[in-house]
């Protein structure tokens, strides 16, 4: 029985590897219990770890330490690609003001942890880890412990600190809430109120009988509106038809028009009547409507389209089909023009089943091809984000050079090739399982050697009056600045429960608290506000984390 004793105990690869994973298949198991409703999910792999260091398992410290930064690396990266098509245009003015209620949650948490440092003489590394366990951020934490390796000190501390305040970081915003729900909530009061999402497209039919518009023709219309829509179909005399820009619009035609929820009244007006019919409804049979056109949904697959206008591909003139809307990543745009394309998109195209199928073959319309994720992109992204993330920053006020580091370099790259790569025809779609995939592993890998390296210590730091006063810290960390912000947003900024809910969760980078909140708000509205103001929490806060070791070390 010797050699089961040295297949778990004996510092080899093949140990490490065994240790590791079964680390991971224990912590991803007892993940799924729910307890209350709530469950922790991947986090699990973090205690799991915590309890394998404490009953002494280990692994050779070389091994370990490569395989927390390549988890790491591969986590936020993969995470980087995956919110960056969105991170920009959540600053718009509904995102601007959920973005600036985030920051402030951060901004309190954060003055909150530099302030017990310096009052109760708790060590800014211990201090920044109470700061990522409130908060739940394991990416800020990996980004920390950079930083404190950068100026030559022991990283274990933040580790330590960070495990113990990290269960009552899910809860606090839970908690919490409950509170707002209480407390800041009118008997009676609706969870939440009606919102309309910019980008996502809208349906209307009207009818044309503004007698300014009489007799011009598509394009002279848009130019003078200024609105941007897509005329889908348009019937006149009973007979249906597909208008360019050239049509010459009449007397009572009858126009189905996509466009945007806040430009349709303007439509309205100009157009002269809205009909009553919803033609939102998801049962809708687009190809029973008429028995001229079909309706198609086409998917991009084809690598040569990634990165063209869709203006460029003179598909309408061409083929005298019309493009409708399209779909990314769940969410609806309109076809205009100047709309750049990527692969994955899904367009709606409407014309005869000839003309349709000529489209499929320049499009491509192929899915198997977009199963298979393109690593070369994936690893030249992550080559780009360390290289950026070793340049050594000089801040004034600050001695030692800032290095965004294994966290904050890739994240910005991951970002910005997300959202910028199409435009350089750099393919950087993968499927949503593939990109779940990869975050997974890597975030799996990163949190059991995180559990494994602090294990050892973990009973005894929270049996220690010290432990216990961490726990108390970091809950103060997790619930006073949401319940103050909860209130600011409810009370000054008007927000309904729904996305102040979404906003602190999303400011908190806490799924669990998502969960909670998207099982007692109706409908989407907390998932919309959290995928708005997490991009850019997650990328100020692992940046936060190195500036205030950096700062106050």
């Amino acid at each position: 029985m010797q050699w089961i004793t040295d297949l778990f105990f004996d510092h080899t690869a093949l140990q490490a590897v065994i240790i590791i994973s079964v680390i991971i298949a224990v912590g991803l198991a007892l993940g799924k219990i729910r307890v209350w409703g709530i469950s922790l999910g991947v986090t699990f792999v973090f205690f799991a770890g915590i309890l394998a260091g404490h009953i002494g398992l280990s692994i050779d410290p070389t091994i370990l330490h490569y395989t927390e930064n390549l988890g790491l690396v591969l986590f936020v990266y993969e995470l980087g690609l995956k919110v960056g098509p969105g991170f920009f245009s959540s600053f718009r003015k509904g995102g601007l003001e959920l973005n600036l209620l985030g920051l402030g949650v951060m901004v309190i948490g954060t003055a909150m942890a530099v302030l017990f440092s310096l009052t109760l003489d708790i060590p800014i590394g211990e201090a920044t880890g109470l700061l990522c366990g409130a908060t739940t951020n394991t990416p800020a934490l990996g980004a920390a412990q950079q930083a404190l390796e950068q100026v030559g000190q022991s990283a274990n501390g933040a580790a330590l600190s960070c495990a113990v305040t990290y269960p009552l970081g899910v809860v606090g915003v839970i908690l919490a809430i409950i509170v707002m729900r209480k407390v800041l909530l009118r008997p009676g009061t609706p969870l939440t109120s009606p919102q309309e999402e910019a980008d996502s497209t809208f349906i209307a039919e009207f009818r044309v009988c503004n007698p300014a518009i009489y007799d011009m023709s598509v394009r002279d219309i848009s130019a003078i509106s200024k609105t941007k829509f897509v005329i889908s179909r348009l019937w006149r005399d009973d007979t249906v038809s597909l208008p360019d820009s050239n049509t010459v619009l009449r007397k009572d035609d009858h126009l189905l028009v996509i466009t945007t929820p806040a430009d349709c009244p303007k439509l309205k007006v100009m157009f002269g009547k809205q009909e009553a019919r919803d033609w939102n409804k998801k049962d809708i049979d687009w190809n029973a409507i008429d028995s001229q056109l079909i309706s198609r949904r086409i998917i991009v697959s084809r690598s040569s389209i990634n990165g063209k206008k869709l203006g460029s591909l003179q598909l309408r003139r061409q083929y005298h089909i019309n493009i409708s809307r399209i779909s990314r990543s769940g969410l609806y745009l309109l076809a205009t023009p100047e709309l750049v394309l990527q692969l994955g998109d899904i367009l709606t195209v409407v014309g005869n089943a000839a003309d349709i199928e000529k489209v499929e073959q320049i499009l491509g319309n192929t899915e198997v091809k977009l199963k298979d994720p393109n690593l070369g992109a994936i690893f030249v992204g992550i080559v780009l984000g360390l290289v950026l993330g070793s340049i050594p920053v000089a801040v004034p006020g600050i001695s030692t050079p800032i290095k965004l580091g294994l966290a904050g370099g890739p994240i910005i790259v991951g970002i910005l090739i997300g959202r910028f790569g199409p435009q350089f025809r750099l393919v950087t779609y993968t499927t949503r399982s593939a990109n779940l995939m990869l975050r997974g592993i890597g975030l799996s890998l990163y949190l059991a050697c995180l559990g494994l390296e602090a294990g050892a210590h973990f009973l005894d730091t929270i049996m220690r009056s010290e432990g216990l006063i961490w726990i108390l810290l970091g809950f103060a960390i997790t619930l006073i600045p949401v319940l103050i912000m909860g209130a600011v947003a409810m009370k000054f900024c008007r927000l309904d429960f729904g996305l102040t809910c979404g906003m602190l969760c999303g400011s908190m980078a806490n799924p669990m608290a998502l969960n909670y909140a998207n099982d007692i708000v109706p409908g989407d509205y907390a998932t919309v506000s959290y995928a708005t103001v997490y991009p850019l929490s997650m990328f100020c806060r692992v940046i936060i984390a190195q500036l205030i070791i950096l700062a106050f070390i």
